[in-house]
């Protein structure tokens, strides 16, 4: 047992044996007086005040500190000693996330700067190192105030407030080394499944080998422990693809397909060979899944798949962003599914690839969504585009994550309807993800003022069950209500028939902890939040247009006790209860 915390391997989708966790005691230091760079505290020669449990936040509990006041300019520094093991080796640095903007030293020379406060970075800092102890220096420079900037639910205020959290400044996700050859290592992979042809394909990308070397990739894929392919392929350049048949995805792929039900994944294991010589072994999974629409059906593996999610922020009591333990993040995604979810909305926020982790294996699926900013400049859109990038890039291989979500309820983009500089970046957005990822489907504007969309998606409070049952008894009642008296698509983007799912609804406020908060409608007792819940939720189960839905929330956040779960994680009422009523029961 150890007490550092989030000791847990951070990357599971591409595992090296070779890492050393970094997570713990720092010592750290406001910079309110942007002092640091003049004085050259990044030479790591002078001990900073404080400490600091990385990898959490400040403004939390669990950092040690717990302040809320305003601190945009904060300092990081820890000395390293790298094991015999990684002696003669290329070193990796790797960041989580660091919100917003990153600098990091080794030794007094710069090895990394990073923009993105949701992103992972990382840096080969092999030749900034020295025998003996080094001195890591980290600056991370956040904007508080600064609405432009892709902030998801960080309030600009010091306080709380309405659907605004406590910020996030600096690290707020684990950070990391891992040892790799010198010969060569396989920088990422990319993994696309094709259930129709019965085969996955495989992009590789290698890094830091001789041109003229021989080099070869060997695959070994398996499944239940079961090798099922094996072979070695000549690698001429430091990228390549590769297509294999999965000879045991037989009987229509029902054993193996990946679903929520059923989350089957295939293992496999990457090994870089040069000149004959293994110089990486890198261990991954995949599931082999599909998601289309068919007819104006939203289909899973190829047939019509009801989505029943809920809206998981990802705030969690004493850690906020950063949730306190893989235990924690493994336990939200085993209460989701104990109250009859089959999904999860992660609502603005780029999650931890441990939440996805427990997604992928233990069977829910995920609507990936970015944090959005909320005002339009064209500062923001260069800042917002290549985080998302970056996101897509990070999460590609997930068999969980179903559909992106790159913009929420005109977020950053406050008037779409009318101008078309923010339509066209909303559409630019839309295009942009279906060209890096054209097996999931895309949501431009979750919520509502829709431009180009491959799911019409709505965001609605209502509480009254009659008033719903009217309003989705026809996809046509449906696209042309008004819920929150916003326009559901913008002017000269009319619905295509394109799957309707109302993504936000409920958000029934029930007090059952000493959190004082509010709701969207509220509840007097269990009873009669188990009234409320079926008011709601029965409509859109029976609607026969709708084919999905996204219930608000699964736990109280700060000041909202609009949760199913307390923050604390707590159920307002049995889970069974919850359960039999998403079963129509």
């Amino acid at each position: 047992m150890t007490n550092q915390p989030r000791a847990e391997y951070p990357r599971p989708q591409f595992v090296r044996d070779s890492w050393i966790n970094l997570n713990g005691e720092w010592e750290f230091e406001f910079d309110d007086d942007r002092v640091g760079s003049k004085e050259k505290w990044h030479l790591g020669n002078r001990k900073l005040s404080k400490t600091i449990q990385v990898p959490f936040a400040f403004q939390s509990k669990l950092s040690g500190i717990g302040s809320n006041e305003f601190h945009d300019v904060v300092w990081y520094r820890r000395d390293l000693t790298l094991p015999e093991a990684f002696q003669n080796k290329r070193i990796l640095l790797h960041f989580g996330a660091v919100d917003y903007e990153a600098s990091v030293w080794v030794n007094g020379v710069l090895v990394a700067k990073h923009d993105g406060g949701h992103t992972p970075f990382h840096a080969d800092i092999t030749d900034a190192l020295q025998a003996g102890t080094n001195k890591l220096v980290v600056k991370a420079v956040d904007y508080s105030k600064d609405v432009t900037l892709p902030r998801g639910k960080q309030y600009w205020h010091t306080d709380s407030a309405s659907i605004f959290y406590t910020r996030t400044t600096g690290i707020w996700q684990t950070v990391w080394m891992e040892a790799v050859s010198v010969d060569g290592y396989l920088d990422k992979v990319k993994i696309t499944p094709d259930i129709d042809e019965k085969q996955v394909e495989f992009q590789f990308f290698i890094q830091g080998s001789d041109a003229n070397a021989k080099q070869q990739l060997k695959v070994e894929i398996s499944f239940n422990g079961e090798l099922v392919s094996e072979d070695t392929y000549g690698m001429r350049s430091s990228s390549g693809a590769r297509k294999i048949r999965l000879n045991d995805f037989n009987d229509h792929g029902l054993g193996a397909w990946w679903t929520p039900e059923h989350p089957n994944l295939y293992d496999v294991t990457f090994t870089l060979l040069v000149d004959n010589k293994a110089v990486d072994v890198v261990t991954s999974y995949f599931g082999m899944r599909k998601v289309s629409i068919e007819d104006g059906k939203l289909c899973l593996n190829n047939r019509p798949y009801f989505l029943k999610m809920v809206l998981d922020q990802g705030y969690f009591p004493d850690g906020n962003l950063t949730p306190p333990s893989d235990e924690a993040i493994k336990q939200d995604v085993e209460l989701t599914k104990a109250m009859g979810f089959n999904g999860a909305r992660k609502h603005q926020k780029l999650e931890d690839p441990r939440f996805l982790y427990w997604c992928d294996k233990l069977g829910l699926v995920v609507w990936s969504e970015a944090a959005n900013a909320y005002e339009y400049t064209e500062k923001y859109v260069s800042r917002f585009t290549n985080e998302w990038i970056a996101s897509m890039d990070r999460d590609y291989n997930h068999p969980s994550i179903i559909a992106w979500v790159p913009l929420n309820e005109s977020w950053g983009v406050p008037n779409i309807q009318i101008d078309k500089l923010q339509q066209q970046h909303a559409l630019t957005m839309y295009h942009l993800t279906k060209s890096l990822d054209p097996m999931r489907p895309v949501v431009s504007n979750d919520g509502w003022e829709l431009v180009k969309t491959d799911l019409f998606t709505i965001h609605d409070y209502e509480w009254r069950g009659d008033v719903l049952e009217e309003r989705y008894s026809s996809s046509d009642k449906a696209v042309h209500a008004m819920p929150a008296n916003r326009r559901l698509f913008v002017e000269g983007f009319p619905y295509e028939n394109q799957p309707i799912l109302v993504t936000e609804f409920g958000g029934i406020a029930y007090k059952k902890s000493e959190w004082e908060g509010w709701g969207y409608s509220g509840a007097d007792n269990d009873e009669d939040y188990e009234k409320k819940l079926r008011a709601v939720i029965r409509p859109l189960l029976n609607s026969g247009v709708v084919q999905g839905y996204c219930y608000t929330q699964l736990t109280d956040v700060e000041q909202e006790i609009n949760g199913l779960l307390t923050y604390d994680r707590k159920p307002k009422i049995p889970v069974e209860i919850i359960k039999a009523i998403n079963d129509r029961k």
